[in-house]
């Protein structure tokens, strides 16, 4: 190397050099990360001999920032360096790559500083000695020497960022002369000034001192280049610096943050080694996710809602121009066909706009369940453990008689329920037997003993849906997204459990009544042989211990009779484990449970007392009953509610109600009802079961408002807004349509309006007696339920919310005063000289108790949230035939007139309720009374065809040009409508067909009896649903066709055969007359044809299977239509003179 050391020598003499004050200003020691890269790791170095000599000199000025002259001395020393780097380079990259890996596992400031010693490339003859080349002195410097001094410009990321062992701020100075097309650097760490890096050595301060005393045994490698050259990363089309693309290859960053952290986490500490927070800053500290709701509301699309909203305005001025016209434009020729025209027609355009106010504002909801599990059971600092932070759930099942409703199909609801994802150890399962029976006793004791493998089984391989009759009829391949290789065996094991479960379910009533006359028989003879005549023989119920049912018997009794029994609490599963309790090949002798959760939740069976002489109040007073014994045993501060026919398909569902309680503002909702979807019904769905139109259209509108109705069944509740008390913030709505919305303190002492709007006292006890009963461990019990109910205090925007963690302490578990205390609070005399059922718990006095209750708590301020699932939530059963889905309708609509006739009023509502949700409540009160002008309405183009008279003189253009109007709006809110709620065209037209159906039958029988109820004080009274599907295994939707005879049939039977003995006399009028009146005849027959075809589905159903239609139906029509001709012949007789087409003869 001689040789050439000698020719660079004689090319650089006559140069001048630089004087060493102009250089030893910038002088630094390069960092040990600058002398790998800017990264600190040594694989990220990039050879300078890539490109040409002059190139890669380019590139150096550009990166390095030096000047012209040290440019040509880097040109000359690339020369003399490039052959001697390409061959040590293999062996330099193996060196490096042990290098990387004993850098990665050090992570603090030594494991840097000792990387020269350690990693350093061992000197050859491509590295050049500088004290033995003075010629490549720079002309600014005066000296060879300095030639190790020069000065770089490098980006101040973490990596390169000088810092001395103590943890102080690295020193910067400013750096001028930068070139325009440099790419700017961010500022950061105290100063924003430019950092002056040495390539090999520490910070050093303005005057070169700290680079001084080792320069003479550094050395320099040309071959080393930190970073890629600037042009290699300019963009190719617009030439900007391709900062992405510098970050990528470097592994360079801008700071600190939670995209990246430097491997010394001191780095960035004060001098005293503590951050702000006390303590060095860590990564820890910037990666907490940041707060998410847990839900959020997503609007209807601006483009389907504002025309919608436009259409209606459209159509009410229309229907007020045409009513207008109506009014102002009588028939005089039939002013009593005119006059019931025109009741009816305002009676029906003040009913649509009762119906249609509430649905200008519907809206969508989405629930983050990710963000639910992060908060509430995930581990973290207050939940070291990971233990589930979700505040208990009691979940109430309601039956009353085993023999209209299945214990199978209850025992099916049950296992869903206790398989359901939610934490075990916070659910609590209850089932109100009201009728006592012991039949639906031992079926659920069968159904306990089927849950120990069920639950295991389905949360081993994610069951969907998890009642076990719908799982095993399912439709479709039942591996499909499997992955266990053990999942065929363990569900034909299962599936041969459950078939067997079922026979033992189908044979209890045979095995109770054999053990109950054995076990009497077995009496009967002890008595004798005891010669004991006297002792009266019973004929008792026995259970399969030897001991008598406390609740109703196979044969009454006194004491042990429907209506007269002991009450009856059984715990048939405790509360497990609050831990997760995971199973082992041990666990069951055919299925491995090995890592899954082998608990289930507690189950307890119930059935209050009822005694002569008591009213008990039907269902409410089984609910009220369930409450009050849930809360000695379990307390959750939630509830949810099922009849015994319904059963969860989603098993997430709970959670994303909770998403919407446990959310920020959650704490004004009192509860979350869910759409109620049925199975069994047939594909045309002719009786419009499905109920889509009111369950996604009409629930869906009154979300915007202030919630949705409650509708019975698949409602989870807010337990201390079931108790009457008022939410913690509300507002009343004044002025007037509650345009002006002013804040309250609900919890004031100054409380103007009705009774139930006086808040409770804030201490329970005060008042607790005359408003929940004597037992002083139920009224423990209402503030720590209010307590675990509240969201969690995790954001500042919360109000009203709790610690997070403070509900991971275990639940003590139960003992015998407990469980008698229970049995105490179901007792049939604890609620006298109480509000139960007057302003606590479920609402008594009327058939809909459910509608009721849900209005008191809107009346006091409370919200609610309609809950739609993407799959859905429950799944139930509906009546499929005619008869039964009239008498269901009937109760519904008898129950909305007494809400009318009561002090449930809309009419008499507080200001707390919203103006648009008072106008739905009042349409729930009146629209059964649409029933008396819509008979009237469907028999108006019958009359019109006897008299050959019309509701209006001719059929004039405006007239036409109004009614044209009107349908086309009606159709078009009707598409839109469809097109927001996502109901199909064919479930609108089934819904419109059943109003006029089930209000010309039931909703006119409901009027007359809740006249009756309100003027005579007759009390109405109904038959249970039966929920058993007829029993046909090669029809399922057998009991379609079954012809029951009801009352209920009558109305719609009259309306069918007049219309159509109309349409005869109609024709045959017109035909035979002398000079036509067509036009009477189209408007007349247009009409009862327009009638008739919503009648289609009711003729159906009496025609039953295969169009066999009753003997009973024809005496019926003969009978109806004879009795229209006697009638209108005695209305109008025949006289002798003919009338030809207007002209008398």
């Amino acid at each position: 190397m001689a040789p050439k050391k000698a020719k660079i020598k004689e090319k650089k003499t006559d140069e001048a050099q630089p004087s060493t004050a102009e250089w030893s200003h910038s002088a630094q020691q390069l960092t040990t990360e600058e002398a790998v890269g800017t990264s600190g790791r040594p694989d990220e170095l990039l050879l300078a001999g890539s490109g040409s000599q002059e190139a890669v000199a380019t590139d150096l000025a550009d990166d390095l920032l030096l000047t012209d002259d040290s440019v040509d001395i880097l040109k000359k020393a690339h020369d003399f360096t490039m052959a001697e780097e390409l061959k040590t380079l293999d062996r330099d990259r193996k060196e490096l790559d042990a290098l990387r890996k004993r850098l990665d596992d050090e992570k603090t400031e030594n494991a840097y500083k000792a990387t020269p010693s350690r990693g350093r490339l061992p000197s050859s003859s491509n590295d050049v000695e500088i004290d033995d080349a003075p010629e490549f002195a720079s002309i600014m410097s005066g000296g060879g020497s300095d030639y190790a001094n020069y000065t770089v410009l490098m980006p101040p990321t973490p990596d390169n960022q000088p810092y001395s062992g103590g943890g102080g701020a690295p020193s910067s100075t400013s750096a001028g002369g930068s070139k325009p097309d440099d790419f700017p650097l961010p500022p950061y760490g105290p100063s924003a000034s430019t950092k002056l890096v040495n390539r090999r050595g520490g910070a050093g301060g303005d005057d070169g001192a700290g680079g001084v005393s080792g320069k003479m045994d550094r050395r320099l490698s040309t071959a080393r280049v930190p970073a890629p050259s600037k042009s290699l990363l300019l963009r190719s089309q617009t030439g900007d610096f391709d900062h992405n693309r510098w970050l990528f290859e470097t592994k360079g960053t801008y700071g600190i943050g939670n995209a990246y952290w430097p491997q010394d986490n001191n780095a960035y500490a004060d001098d005293d080694g503590g951050g702000a927070g006390g303590g060095p800053v860590k990564m820890e500290d910037l990666v907490d996710k940041p707060w998410k709701p847990l839900s959020r509301k997503v609007a209807i699309p601006p483009g389907i809602l504002s025309p919608y909203r436009l259409l209606v305005l459209v159509r009410f001025i229309s229907l007020f121009l045409f009513l207008i016209w109506r009014a102002t434009n009588p028939n005089l020729d039939a002013l009593w066909l005119w006059g019931i025209s025109i009741v009816c027609e305002f009676w029906f355009a003040f009913s649509w706009l009762l119906d249609q106010m509430p649905k200008l504002n519907p809206i969508n909801r989405a629930v983050d369940l990710a963000a639910l599990r992060e908060k509430f059971e995930s581990v973290t600092p207050t939940n070291p453990t990971g233990r589930s932070d979700l505040p208990g759930l009691d979940v109430f099942i309601s039956t009353a008689d085993p023999y209209k409703e299945p214990p199978l199909t209850t025992a099916n609801s049950l296992l869903s329920i206790l398989s359901t994802e939610y934490p075990a150890e916070k659910l609590f399962v209850y089932i109100s037997d009201d009728g006592g029976a012991l039949l639906t006793f031992e079926a659920m004791a069968e159904a306990c003993e089927f849950a120990k493998v069920w639950v295991p089984f389905c949360r081993k391989h994610s069951i969907e849906p998890r009642n076990p009759d719908s799982y095993f009829n399912q439709k479709g391949d039942p591996t499909k997204g499997k992955k266990r290789p053990d999942f065929v065996k363990d569900r034909r094991w299962i599936k041969r459990e459950y078939d067997e479960f079922k026979v033992r379910i189908n044979g209890l009533a045979d095995l109770i009544r054999r053990r109950a006359n054995a076990m009497n028989a077995r009496e009967r003879k002890l008595a004798r042989d005891k010669q004991a005549a006297d002792v009266p023989t019973v004929k008792a119920t026995w259970m399969a211990d030897g001991t008598h049912w406390p609740g109703t018997w196979l044969d009454s009794a006194p004491d042990h009779a429907k209506g007269d029994h002991a009450s009856i609490v059984q715990v048939m599963i405790k509360n497990p484990h609050y831990d997760v309790v995971p199973g082992d090949a041990a666990s069951h002798p055919y299925l491995d449970f090995t890592g899954v959760d082998v608990r289930v939740p507690m189950f307890v069976y119930l059935s209050r007392e009822k005694r002569p002489g008591y009213d008990h109040n039907k269902k409410a007073g089984a609910m009220n009953a369930m409450v009050r014994a849930s809360a000695i045993l379990s307390n959750g501060p939630f509830m949810l509610n099922f009849d015994c026919d319904h059963y969860i398909y989603n098993c997430m569902a709970i959670r994303e109600a909770m998403c919407y309680m446990l959310d920020r503002g959650g704490d004004r909702i009192c509860y979350i009802q869910f759409p109620q979807r049925f199975e069994g019904i047939d594909p045309s769905d002719r009786y419009a079961n499905h109920n889509t139109v009111f369950f996604d259209g009409n629930m869906r509108a009154l979300d915007g408002l202030q919630g949705p109705m409650y509708v019975g069944t698949g409602c989870l509740f807010r337990r201390y807004a079931v108790y009457g008390f008022n939410p913690p913030r509300t507002n009343e709505y004044r002025g007037i349509y509650g345009q002006v919305k002013v804040p309250i303190d609900p919890h004031g002492h100054h409380h103007p309006g009705p009774e139930e709007l006086r808040p409770l006292p804030e201490h329970p006890d005060h008042e607790a007696p005359q408003r929940f009963g004597k037992s002083k461990m139920f009224i423990e019990t209402i503030a720590v339920a209010e307590y675990q109910g509240r969201p969690l205090q995790d954001h500042p925007s919360v109000q009203n919310g709790r610690p997070p963690g403070a509900l991971l302490m275990p639940r003590p578990p139960l003992d015998a005063a407990t469980v008698a205390e229970s049995v105490a609070v179901v007792s049939c005399w604890y609620e006298d000289g109480t509000e139960w059922g007057l302003r606590v718990g479920w609402i008594y006095g009327s058939v809909t108790e459910d509608v009721v209750t849900g209005y008191r708590m809107h009346n006091r301020g409370w919200r609610s949230v309609y809950c739609i699932t993407r799959r859905d939530a429950f799944r139930g059963t509906a009546p499929i035939n005619l008869t039964d889905r009239l008498h269901q309708v009937l109760r519904w609509a008898t129950g909305s007139v007494e809400i009318f006739f009561s002090k449930n009023n809309a009419f008499l509502a507080s200001r707390r309720l919203k103006f648009l949700q008072r106008l739905s409540y009042l349409n729930v009160g009146i629209y059964p009374f649409t029933s008396l002008f819509l008979i009237m309405y469907c028999l108006l183009p019958a009359l019109s065809l006897f008299s050959g008279q019309f509701i209006v003189a001719t059929l004039d253009p405006t007239f036409l040009c109004y009614l044209l109007l009107i349908t086309i709006t009606l159709m078009l809110l009707c598409l839109l409508e469809v097109k927001w709620s996502g109901i199909g065209l064919e479930e609108w037209w089934r819904n419109e067909q059943f109003w006029v159906i089930g209000g010309t039958s039931a909703h006119l029988a409901a009027v007359l009896q809740g006249l009756l109820k309100v003027i005579a004080g007759i009390e109405i009274s109904f038959t249970l649903t039966a929920k058993a599907a007829a029993e046909d295994d090669d029809d399922p939707f057998a009991e379609l066709y079954l012809v029951k005879w009801t009352s209920l049939f009558i109305p719609p039977l009259a309306v069918i055969g007049i219309n159509i003995i109309a349409l005869v006399v109609g024709v045959s009028r017109t035909v035979y007359a002398e000079i036509p009146q067509y036009s009477k005849l189209l408007g007349g027959g247009f009409f009862s044809f327009w009638v008739l075809a919503h009648y289609y589905p009711f003729a159906k159903g009496l025609m039953g299977r295969r169009g066999r239609t009753p003997t009973l139906v024809y005496v019926w029509a003969g009978l109806i239509s004879i009795t229209v001709s006697l009638l209108w012949i005695t209305i109008s007789p025949p006289d002798d003179r003919i009338a030809q087409g207007g002209i008398d003869v």
